[in-house]
C-alpha cells in the first residue's frame, strides 16, 4: 500500500465519472442534466483539475441540447469550464488505512468567462491502491449572476417560455486512475467543440434544421460595429458555428435576414438590415456554402420582436435571424 495517497499522479476515469446539474423551471419543476465528456488530473503535488466540454451537455433532448449549447453556456464563446483544486496532503496522509475520508476543498470554478471560489464538502475514497473516487455530499449551489449567465436564462426562458429559477444546483462523482511510475504530468487536454456535441453525425433532418436555425436566431450573436455592416471579431466563433449547421443542411435554402429597432428613418433601416444579411451571406459563402442556397432579405425595423420601447427591447430587436425557405 503506497504511502503518499498521489505518487505517480492520478487521471480521470471519464467513463466511471459524472457531472450532474439540476435547473428548476416554473418554480417547481426540476430537470437534471449532466455533461458528457470531461478530462482531469491530480499531481504528484496534489493539484487537482477538471476541465468539462460544455458542447456536450446531456438534456436528453436534442434541441434542449442546442438551446443549452447556444443561449445558455454561449459555447462558441465560451467552450470549457474549468474546476482547480488543491488537495492537502497532510489532510489525506491517513487515507490507505482509513479508505474513506471527508474533508473541506476550496476550489476555483472557471465558467462563461468569470471565475469564483467556492468550497464544498467532498468525500474521497481510496478504491484500491490505484483506484480513488472524490464525491460531493452536498450539492453545490451555483448563482447564476456571478457568472454571467442571467442574460443566457433570460433567452432560455423566451425560447421555452417558462421561467428559470436563477441558480444551479451541481453534484460531483469522479473517478481516477493512479498513473503508471513514470509517466509525465501533462496539461489536462481539452475536450470541447462542436465535436463534443451529443448529436448524430452527418446531415440534420428538416426538423432539426429549422429547429436549429430558430434557436441561432434567438442567441443574438451576430455583432456589427456601430451603425455599419462590417462584423465585429466577436461574431466569428458564432459564425463559424452557424457554417457548421447549414453545411449539414445542405438541401435547404436559408433565408439569412437582417432587422433594426426604429431608431432613424425607416429607409436608413431597411438599408442597413439589408447590408447587415449581406455579411453574414458573404461571410458563409467565403467558408464554402454556395451562393445560391443562401438568400439575404433587409427587414429594418418593420418586424420587431417586441416593441421599441425600452434600450433592451431595441436590442432585442437589433438581429439576424435564420429560417429555411424550402
Amino acid at each position: 500500500m503506497a504511502a503518499d495517497p498521489f505518487e505517480h499522479g492520478w487521471q480521470l476515469d471519464q467513463e466511471a465519472s459524472a457531472i450532474t446539474f439540476l435547473s428548476i423551471k416554473k418554480d417547481t419543476v426540476a430537470e437534471t442534466s449532466q455533461f458528457a465528456a470531461m478530462s482531469g488530473q491530480i499531481t504528484e503535488r496534489g493539484v487537482a483539475q477538471l476541465v468539462i466540454a460544455l458542447d456536450s451537455v446531456d438534456t436528453q433532448i436534442d434541441l434542449r441540447n442546442v438551446r443549452m449549447r447556444f443561449l445558455f453556456f454561449e459555447t462558441f464563446s465560451f467552450p470549457e469550464a474549468t474546476v482547480t483544486a488543491v488537495l492537502d496532503p497532510l489532510s489525506l496522509q491517513d487515507l490507505p488505512s482509513r479508505r474513506r475520508k471527508v474533508i473541506n476543498l476550496p476550489v476555483t470554478l472557471s465558467l462563461h468567462g468569470a471565475e469564483v471560489e467556492l468550497e464544498s464538502e467532498v468525500a474521497v475514497t481510496l478504491v484500491s491502491n490505484d483506484r480513488i473516487t472524490i464525491s460531493t455530499l452536498n450539492p453545490v449551489i451555483l448563482q447564476l449572476e456571478d457568472f454571467n449567465l442571467m442574460a443566457g436564462r433570460d433567452k432560455l426562458q423566451e425560447a421555452a417560455n417558462v421561467t428559470i429559477t436563477p441558480l444551479g444546483i451541481v453534484n460531483l462523482n469522479l473517478a481516477f486512475d493512479r498513473r503508471a511510475p513514470g509517466t509525465p504530468v501533462l496539461a489536462v487536454p481539452a475536450t470541447s467543440g462542436a465535436s463534443a456535441a451529443l448529436e448524430t453525425a452527418g446531415d440534420f433532418s428538416r426538423e432539426a434544421c429549422i429547429g436549429r436555425f430558430d434557436i441561432l436566431s434567438r442567441s443574438r450573436s451576430v455583432n456589427f460595429a456601430p451603425g455599419t455592416s462590417r462584423l465585429d471579431q466577436t461574431s466569428t466563433s458564432f459564425l463559424d458555428s452557424l457554417f457548421d449547421i447549414v453545411s449539414r443542411c445542405p438541401d435547404l435554402l436559408i433565408e439569412i435576414g437582417g432587422h433594426t429597432d426604429n431608431k432613424g428613418s425607416a429607409a436608413a433601416n431597411t438599408r442597413l438590415s439589408q447590408k447587415r444579411a449581406n455579411s453574414v451571406v458573404r461571410y458563409l459563402s467565403n467558408k464554402g456554402i454556395a451562393r445560391a442556397r443562401l438568400q439575404s432579405v433587409g427587414y429594418g425595423e418593420a418586424s420587431p420582436l417586441v416593441p421599441n420601447d425600452t434600450a433592451q427591447n431595441r436590442a432585442k430587436n437589433r438581429r439576424i435571424a435564420f429560417k429555411v425557405l424550402n
